[in-house]
Formats: structure tokens, C-alpha cells, sequence
């Protein structure tokens, strides 16, 4: 049998959409283990990206540890935190945020160190103060920049929040560590697809999102500088 037929064959099994251990039930758990990472990324990373963008100051610095940052192996940071701090929220919690965190700062920085300096000026000149032209004009003017940031955030944390299994939680990532233990393949496929299903639920929402949030004319702009 294949990949497809095998989580095909699982995934379409009814008794694995009730009971406490049901399809359902691990999709929450796994959306609980998402959003509260980003949730913290998201407060940390957003306003630290958009200060050192309007300020200019620490940038090559935060960026070059943001990119090393990348390097941190989450799976073996999990286990290390498991060593040290046991079985804890803070286990499974802290390598999602540190995984997180990266592509938001990145972005948001860049964003923000990208809006013309004659806006910047403009607003100014306007007599805003620095409050109000980040809030008003550079924020706006970056959004496109911070959804993307958001959304490789939360694509990385989909995916990897299957971890949480590895130290005896729940998520989709149940499925695929209990399947390996007992070299059953259908829950292994099947977790692995619904994995993927909802990183491409996640992309649909956020181009959604990008609709309704971004004006037409930064959408386009975006779309522009990334044919360049």
C-alpha cells in the first residue's frame, strides 16, 4: 500500500473520530500547543522587529542572532528541557517560541525599515509624534511584511508541534509516534496527512486574512517587489 492509501484508509476509519483519543480531540489539542507559542513569538517578536526598524539601531546584530537562531535543533531542545525541567508546560512550550519567534522579528523589522524614508518624513513634517508614526504609518505601510512573518511562524509551529507526543502529549503528532511504536503505518500516514492539511488550512486562512487586512495598492506593491 502506499503512503496516500494507507492515511486514507485511517483517516476515513469512523472510530477514529470519537472517543477521547479521537481525530478531533488531537486536532484541538495540537491547535492548543499552536497558538499559545505564537501567541508569545507574536508579543515578543512583533514589537522588538518594529522598534529596531523604526530605530535603526541593533539591526544587523538581532537579525544575525535571529538567522542563528534558526539553527537551534527544537527537537533536541525539547529533550534537553525535559532533562532539566521534566514533564512541564514550559518543556514543549519554550522550543515552539523559540522556533517562532525568528521569522517575526525578521519581518517585522524588515517591514518597517523598508517604508519610504519621504512617508517617514511626510509624517514627520505632519508633526506625529514617534508614537503615532509607527502606529499610523510604518505599521500599516509593513503589514504585508508582518502577515508573512506570521504566517511562516505558524506554519513551522504546525508542523512541529507534533514534538509534544514525544514527551507523552497529545496533538497529531499522538498518531504518528504511537503508530511507530507499534509499526502500525495507518496512524502514522494518517497523522502526518492531517498534519499537512491543516499547514494548508493555516496558508488559506492567512491569504484570506491578507485580503481583508492589506489595501489593494500595498497587496500589489508586495506582489511586485517579490517578482523583482
Amino acid at each position: 500500500m502506499s503512503f496516500f492509501s494507507y492515511a486514507w484508509d485511517w483517516v476515513t476509519t469512523s472510530a477514529h473520530w470519537q472517543g477521547s483519543d479521537s481525530i478531533p480531540q488531537q486536532i484541538l489539542a495540537h491547535l492548543g500547543y499552536t497558538v499559545l507559542p505564537l501567541l508569545i513569538a507574536a508579543l515578543i517578536g512583533i514589537p522588538l522587529g518594529v522598534a529596531i526598524g523604526h530605530t535603526g539601531r541593533g539591526a544587523v546584530l538581532v537579525v544575525n542572532l535571529a538567522n542563528a537562531w534558526r539553527a537551534i535543533p527544537t527537537l533536541g531542545l525539547l529533550i534537553l528541557l525535559a532533562v532539566y525541567l521534566g514533564f512541564s508546560i514550559l518543556t514543549w512550550l519554550i522550543p515552539l517560541v523559540v522556533l517562532a519567534i525568528p521569522p517575526i522579528i525578521i519581518n517585522a523589522y524588515e517591514g518597517v525599515a523598508g517604508v519610504d524614508p519621504d512617508v517617514k518624513d511626510a509624517a514627520k513634517g505632519m508633526g506625529m509624534t514617534p508614537w503615532q508614526q509607527v502606529t499610523r504609518v510604518e505599521i500599516p505601510i509593513a503589514l504585508p511584511l508582518l502577515l508573512v512573518g506570521l504566517r511562516t511562524a505558524t506554519i513551522f509551529v504546525v508542523a512541529t508541534a507534533t514534538i509534544a507526543a514525544y514527551i507523552g502529549l497529545g496533538g497529531l503528532g499522538r498518531f504518528i509516534i504511537d503508530g511507530l511504536a507499534s509499526n502500525d503505518y495507518g496512524p502514522v500516514a494518517g497523522g502526518a496527512l492531517l498534519v499537512v492539511l491543516l499547514a494548508v488550512l493555516v496558508l488559506a486562512l492567512f491569504a484570506v486574512l491578507n485580503r481583508l487586512v492589506v489595501p489593494v495598492g500595498l497587496r500589489k506593491q508586495a506582489e511586485l517587489g517579490r517578482t523583482e
